[in-house]
């Protein structure tokens, strides 16, 4: 299952094919065509500019960006009347020549990742090759998946695939998750289009590079639809508790719903609440005192019309950085309050629609979807990573971790002084005082340093003081507030709240954790079986490639490797092992203290309390390694 359109036939109009590549990626057209031709002579070093990797269109010239794609009429005419979507993926000798060449680096050991990612869609490399009536004929197994955004749709896809009869829960009305709970202005990916969809799923039309909530939901909603997942989901019904029975070897959960309050049972449980699904709001002293409206970035309050009024935002993270250029110039005066400025990482296409000949191309030309993915791809599995890492010899400080870091800080800066010519005291108000990657890196297309340098824009860097009927004091200063905006995140590290989550012998999760949550590759834990979370503790992505979609696909397929390996034995149910548990979670610690976000004293949600519960420190190749299979020797397994 794909959404796609059908490829159809390459155009016999010289002139309208020329029209559709002028909208083309460069990179991504020249592995495509070597890729359909076998001619890797077009992969020539001298169109690979320095760092063109983390640039848009490689950092070619625009002379270079001719060249080539003259030469891919002529190519593409030359395959003729060849049926579109019968070219084979490349084998393993092509694919290592083409993706060494783009990312200037022998590919070896990152072949088999590859080679899932460039197929054609309806295929799908990840899709479980064994189901539930062949292990085990008539068996009783039932699996409930909690949450229906990104990753409790795929479990869901996944548990059909096999057979496994399932149920959806979720507390809201429709699929979405935060994409249909976050509708504040301004609201889109951060991540590139083509990476936030499944890799079985592709989506050939994305309209933008980086795609609005809108857009996004309809995605899930349409996916949902097409596999057939709507059926199985219980919408409006909360989980509130979880219980394991060692005697039935099943989870009961305590539902509430239209309906009242019910118990439920089920013989595993896969939770997909993921860690931005709690708002988190400020410990400000009288902040329910303000007499206005006041309300969380993603419980935004339509009803509320910030026409000529006066609004404060508090927060400079992710969310405020998209909303505040959205208000500015509808409300009368925006106050933004910032504690720590965000590093702003030049992306000039964030907020562009997709050229019209590179959706053609997506749709029409075999593998440029693929292969413009895996262009996109391509920096996280190799560079960016790298960038976060400490060198003790440095010496690491708050300024930078590293040789490589201090180079990307020096770049970084240079960018944000590049927009603010004439504003030096505002250059040195949002120049941040941690190292690169030490908080989430922005997406910067120039808009936001040019919002707070409007007339009708303030702000304030002073540490609020109180909230009032009225506004904000900070620093002593009153700010006077018609509206008041929290765009405060999210606790992130209060996995699987507000749920009680009872284990074996009567153990609680949350209690058990003492609030610094811990998981098994992030989805299994010591003494709670059959239990699996996605999107769980250590998981988050930190500029590693892919999506937090990509690290679902892998989470997903260790789970349903798990079930496998429970029901060919004949098993009730499946454990972690508390050493294998214990030694992974000391690797992942030893990690993340060697990485910007853990050396640094700026602190947030990647590095809450002195350690981080919520990123992975290692590669996306790493993880994808780990959760290939599952070894019964890191699981207890208990037979009836």
């Amino acid at each position: 299952m794909a959404i796609h359109r059908p490829l159809a036939p390459f155009p016999g109009d010289e002139e309208t094919l020329r029209r559709h590549l002028a909208g083309a990626e460069v990179p991504a057209l020249l592995m495509t065509l070597a890729h359909l031709t076998g001619d890797t002579s077009l992969l020539r070093d001298d169109l690979r500019a320095p760092g063109w990797l983390f640039a848009p269109q490689g950092g070619l010239s625009e002379e270079r960006q001719a060249e080539v794609r003259e030469r891919a009429v002529q190519v593409i005419l030359r395959l003729g009347d060849r049926a579109p979507g019968t070219p084979p993926p490349p084998d393993r000798e092509l694919l290592r020549t083409i993706t060494t060449w783009a990312m200037g680096d022998d590919t070896e050991d990152l072949l088999p990742l590859l080679a899932e990612e460039v197929v054609l869609p309806g295929r799908d490399p990840r899709a479980p090759d064994w189901a539930l009536d062949e292990l085990g004929p008539g068996r009783d197994f039932h699996v409930a998946v909690i949450g229906a955004g990104f990753s409790g749709l795929l479990a869901g896809h996944r548990l059909a695939q096999a057979g496994i009869p399932f149920v959806i829960y979720d507390k809201n009305p429709d699929v979405g998750g935060t994409w249909l709970e976050n509708t504040y202005p301004g609201c889109r990916t951060d991540v590139a289009s083509h990476l936030y969809n499944y890799s079985f799923a592709p989506k050939a039309d994305w309209p933008d590079h980086f795609c609005t909530h809108d857009v996004v939901l309809d995605y899930l909603r349409t996916f949902a639809k097409q596999a057939g997942l709507t059926d199985h989901i219980r919408f409006g019904t909360e989980v509130t508790a979880l219980r394991w029975d060692e005697t039935a070897s099943r989870w009961h959960l305590t539902l509430r719903g239209p309906d009242g309050a019910r118990t439920v049972s089920h013989h595993a449980v896969i939770s997909a609440v993921g860690q931005l699904n709690r708002p988190l709001l400020p410990d400000l002293p009288g902040r329910d005192s303000f007499a206005g409206p006041a309300f969380h970035s993603a419980a935004w309050d339509h009803s509320v019309d910030l026409t000529g009024r006066r609004v404060a935002v508090v927060g400079t993270g992710a969310s405020a950085y998209q909303i505040v250029p959205e208000i500015a110039g509808t409300a009368s005066e925006v106050v933004v309050f910032m504690r720590n400025p965000p590093w702003l990482r030049p992306t000039p296409h964030y907020r562009r629609p997709m050229p019209a000949g590179a959706r053609w191309l997506c749709e029409h030309l075999p593998y440029y979807a693929q292969w413009y993915r895996l262009w996109l791809f391509a920096p996280g599995l190799r560079g960016i990573l790298e960038g976060w890492i400490v060198d003790p010899g440095h010496p690491p400080t708050e300024r930078a971790v590293s040789a490589l870091n201090e180079e990307l800080r020096t770049s970084l800066l240079a960018s944000m002084a590049a927009q603010l010519p004439d504003a030096p005291e505002l250059l040195d108000a949002v120049t941040p005082g941690y190292p690169v990657g030490a908080k989430r890196v922005l997406r910067d297309d120039g808009r936001w340093l040019a919002t707070l340098q409007r007339d009708d824009v303030r702000l304030v860097t002073a540490p609020i003081d109180r909230v009032t009927p009225t506004g904000l004091t900070a620093g002593g200063v009153e700010h006077d507030a018609d509206v008041l905006v929290h765009a405060t995140g999210f606790q992130a590290s209060r996995f699987l709240t507000p749920m009680t989550v009872t284990g074996r012998d009567g153990a609680d999760l949350h209690t058990s954790w003492r609030g610094d949550p811990r998981a098994y590759l992030g989805i299994t834990v010591p003494g709670f079986p059959n239990l699996f979370c996605l999107y769980g503790p250590n998981t988050n992505l930190v500029g590693q490639g892919g999506s937090i979609v990509y690290f679902s696909e892998c989470a997903v397929t260790h789970v349903l490797g798990v079930l496998r390996m429970l029901l060919a034995g004949g098993h009730r149910s499946a454990e972690v092992r508390p050493e294998t548990h214990d030694a992974y979670n000391r690797w992942v610690d030893a990690g993340n203290r060697q990485r910007a976000w853990g050396w640094s004293a700026v602190g947030g949600w990647y590095n809450a309390n002195g350690r981080s519960a919520t990123n992975w420190p290692y590669s996306a190749q790493e993880y994808w390694r780990l959760t290939r299979t599952a070894d019964p020797a890191d699981y207890v397994l208990r037979r009836p």
